[in-house]
């Protein structure tokens, strides 16, 4: 609660600012993509290789390549959500497209040494797909969304005149709040306190109706080139850089009304819209290696260094607010206090380090490909989601800023934690086809326990390999827990909806060596 009451009050300062702390698990938490067959086996490839996935994974697992390959692999996402918000609940579906790991591996075995590789891989994969609609509606006796706009603009010791200024430090909160009547000063004996119209329903002792709709599109896809090194067939090495290209759009709606038959309690409803960008392209690089102490055990090991993103958010919202007693209407865009544009912030944002320990076991592995039996894998991932970092991109960084993005991130040290992720999966081949399974589990990155949020993963797949020709198919199940806050108060626990979402993925790839 004091970091949130350190964060809030920091906020008055300059709330053009618009990252939030759910920003640091955006481009984290998420399951990891890949080709078919990657897939189907639950994603391990920490110590597997021989896949060009192992470009986003071990790259030392390209070093398995002596010849050249291309891969194309395209996907279906079939999204099913369901809300618990206030002792309501709500659900509803969305499908789109997607695309997982395809490009091209430039495999080279030096002829007078048969044991030592060399492989070089091109790649492009969407890392995080966004789109998705959340929606969540139930009755509130406990708080407003209004609160936090009075909560703001009574701590900023500012006017109501320079809160409304075309220049104003509030265009997404306490200015069009105040414009439209959503908060008003009120006076209380010899005392002025702000107070959300909303709060006199509260104050009655009745409840609100709330509701969400957010609906957001775009993805993270990464442009990655690696390399590996075979020696002697039993020390792989191999590092590759990413460069991923963020585009996420959301808009979100929060709609509140009173539920009383009461017309002089000053409250009808409201409506807040919020259309939100974030562009930017970013870097990173993963160092890993494969050692195999005999012909059947392999062993992995990779680091993956933070990315390193450089950011755009703009921002645009919409307030209309309808009161009682005497009836009125009120509109105001956050244009109206940013000179008729968007708001803009530019940033850098850092994502955790991760670790990955992998181990595999392959079931006769000899010489002749064709009679290998097949293989069993495990990954141990860990991802210090606490470790998420914020700064502003502007050539000249003011004092407000560095204060602003100094709080953003102890409330990111604050709310988050290191979890631990488990992939398990293998493979059984008969000839030209091959049968899959796998599990993957990624664990709560909230410290907070009363945050569950966790995904679990349960996949399968076939194969088909013929003649250098190869085609795999996979359905990927995935199950996931988490919270979403429609806003936050810093003078009490905030109030939140838990999410389950499973999501279906139909994944196809299609390739051929040459």
């Amino acid at each position: 609660m004091k970091i949130y009451l350190l964060f809030f009050c920091l906020l008055i300062h300059g709330f053009i600012y618009a990252q939030i702390p759910e920003d640091a698990i955006r481009y984290s938490f998420y399951p990891q993509a890949g080709t078919a067959r990657n897939m189907a086996i639950g994603g391990v490839m920490g110590s597997l290789g021989g896949d060009l996935t192992a470009t986003y994974v071990n790259p030392a697992g390209i070093a398995l390549y002596k010849t050249n390959e291309f891969v194309f692999t395209p996907s279906l996402f079939l999204n099913n959500n369901k809300a618990s918000f206030r002792n309501s609940n709500s659900k509803n579906t969305i499908s789109n497209l997607g695309f997982g790991t395809s490009g091209w591996v430039f495999g080279y075995s030096n002829p007078n040494a048969p044991n030592t590789s060399s492989a070089f891989s091109i790649g492009i994969t969407q890392t995080a797909n966004f789109n998705n609609e959340l929606l969540y509606k139930g009755l509130n006796n406990y708080s407003s969304f209004s609160e936090q706009f009075a909560e703001e603009f009574a701590k900023s010791g500012f006017s109501i005149n320079e809160a409304l200024n075309a220049n104003s430090r509030f265009p997404y909160s306490s200015a069009p709040a105040l414009y439209t009547y959503l908060i008003d000063s009120i006076k209380v004996g010899s005392v002025t306190q702000i107070k959300g119209a909303p709060e006199y329903i509260l104050d009655a002792g009745q409840a609100l109706q709330q509701e969400m709709i957010k609906k957001t599109k775009g993805a993270i896809s990464e442009l990655a080139i690696g390399f590996g090194h075979n020696s002697n067939d039993k020390l792989l090495i191999g590092g590759s850089i990413g460069i991923p290209l963020v585009n996420y759009t959301s808009n979100t709606i929060f709609k509140e009304s009173d539920t009383s038959a009461n017309t002089s309690n000053h409250f009808k409803e409201f409506e807040y819209t919020d259309d939100f960008t974030t562009k930017g392209i970013g870097v990173n690089a993963r160092v890993g290696i494969i050692y195999r102490p005999q012909d059947y055990i392999r062993l992995g090991l990779v680091i993956h260094t933070p990315t390193f993103m450089f950011l755009t958010d703009t921002r645009t919202t919409t307030l209309n607010t309808q009161l009682e007693n005497p009836i009125a209407f009120f509109s105001v865009s956050s244009q109206t206090f940013t000179n008729n544009k968007p708001g803009e912030a530019k940033y850098i944002q850092s994502t955790p380090f991760k670790a990955i320990i992998s181990a595999a076991y392959v079931f006769r592995e000899i010489v002749d490909v064709k009679k290998q039996k097949g293989f069993i894998s495990v990954d141990i991932e860990y991802i210090q989601h606490m470790g998420s970092r914020f700064s502003s991109d502007n050539e000249t960084i003011s004092d407000q800023e560095k204060i602003y993005y100094k709080a953003l991130n102890e409330v990111v040290k604050t709310d988050y934690k290191g979890s631990f992720n488990l992939k398990l999966g293998g493979e059984l081949k008969f000839n030209v086809l091959m049968a899959r399974l796998g599990f993957g589990y990624y664990g709560n990155p909230y410290k907070n326990t009363a945050y569950k949020a966790s995904r679990i993963l349960l996949s399968g797949g076939i194969g088909y390999r013929n003649k250098g020709f190869f085609v795999d198919l996979t359905y990927v199940h995935a199950k996931s827990k988490d919270v979403n806050f429609p806003y936050r108060l810093a003078d009490r626990a905030n109030t939140f909806a838990t999410l389950k979402q499973q999501r279906g993925n139909i994944i196809a790839s299609v390739g051929f060596k040459f």
